[in-house]
């Protein structure tokens, strides 16, 4: 086991904040960090090529709060690369990472930097709690907070404090990130799994604590859900690539849902029967059915969250399949 030296009672915290396109939620994700119990020493948004005002958003908190917040570029737009170019700007002995559309609770900083110093683990993250007012994205929402959508992932489900493989988002002592090389920018999406695994593997220690729980505003429309879990797929199919002995049994449900599905269709258009296929997506379809009555917060939004979970189930199956793009 790699062990870390005792993390100091007066500690520098940092924060890095990678943004794109977040003009609708950056000034929220910023205020939420100000007013944390622990308030960090510094604050650093990354921001990449953005569609929308982010840029002058970023500004302006910068020009709001001079001394603690800083803007630095991001000329890919890449997500690995932001994180990367903030944590190198930033000179904290504890990096945490918060999203530019998280909004992380008053006590977290403080938690995740007390189970630091407790645990002396490399990473203390929580859970991802997806929530959303209405619409399809709390059918999405309901569907990723399902056993049916997790997987059993602890960031999503975990009750239980305690060493796991993978959190969300992540507080970070600086000398772990240094000694695995930060974030690698050859994943553009699955970097954080990727790096919590090269952490474990080298081994330091990577803390679930449930009570850091983060709202997450989930897709709101079957396209763009698609797209992400499509992504999700691809680079999680990298990272079984890179590190071998990396994937999990529950990983593989997907992909071998949709082998069975094309078998299935393969096999009706041979023999000319679409009883094949028939069953096997009743069969599939009648389990997700009763997975979204079972997860949807309300019997009205059944339908809409077992489409969610099977849009979620494709479209990861797909990707992983793929695999990832040859170029970046």
């Amino acid at each position: 086991m790699a062990e870390l030296p005792p993390l100091p009672d007066d500690a520098t915290v940092s924060v890095v904040v990678p943004a794109r396109d977040s003009a609708a939620t950056l000034t929220a994700a910023i205020d939420a960090v100000l007013r944390q119990v622990l308030r960090p020493d510094e604050i650093v948004i990354a921001v990449g090529p953005s569609d929308d005002d982010t840029w002058e958003r970023a500004g302006t908190l910068a020009e709001q709060h001079p001394g603690l917040v800083r803007v630095v570029a991001n000329p890919s737009g890449r997500t690995p690369d932001a994180l990367n170019a903030a944590i190198g700007a930033s000179s904290g002995q504890v990096v945490a990472r918060v999203d530019a559309h998280a909004v992380i609770p008053p006590g977290y900083l403080a938690t995740a930097v007390a189970m630091l110093r407790e645990t002396g683990a490399a990473n203390v993250g929580g859970r991802q709690v997806p929530t959303a007012a209405g619409g399809f994205a709390r059918a999405v929402a309901a569907a990723m907070r399902s056993p049916a959508g997790t997987g059993g992932a602890a960031y999503r489900s975990g009750v239980t404090a305690g060493p796991v493989d993978t959190v969300y988002l992540g507080v970070f002592r600086r000398e772990a990130l240094q000694a695995v090389g930060g974030f690698d920018t050859a994943f553009t999406r699955n970097q954080d799994a990727e790096l919590n695994l090269r952490l474990t593997r080298a081994g330091y220690t990577v803390w679930l604590e449930p009570s850091l729980a983060v709202r997450y505003q989930p897709r709101a429309s079957v396209p763009a859900l698609a797209r992400q879990f499509f992504q999700y797929g691809r680079w999680r199919r990298r990272t079984a690539q890179q590190h071998s002995g990396s994937l999990r049994a529950r990983q593989l449900a997907a992909p071998a849902l949709v082998v069975g599905l094309s078998g299935a269709l393969a096999v009706s258009l041979i023999r000319r029967d679409p009883r094949p296929l028939v069953l096997a997506s009743t069969g599939y379809l009648g389990a997700v059915g009763a997975a979204g009555v079972h997860a949807a917060e309300t019997p009205g939004e059944a339908p809409a969250t077992a489409l969610a979970l099977v849009t979620m189930h494709l479209a990861w199956g797909v990707g992983f399949l793929l695999g990832p793009p040859r170029t970046r």
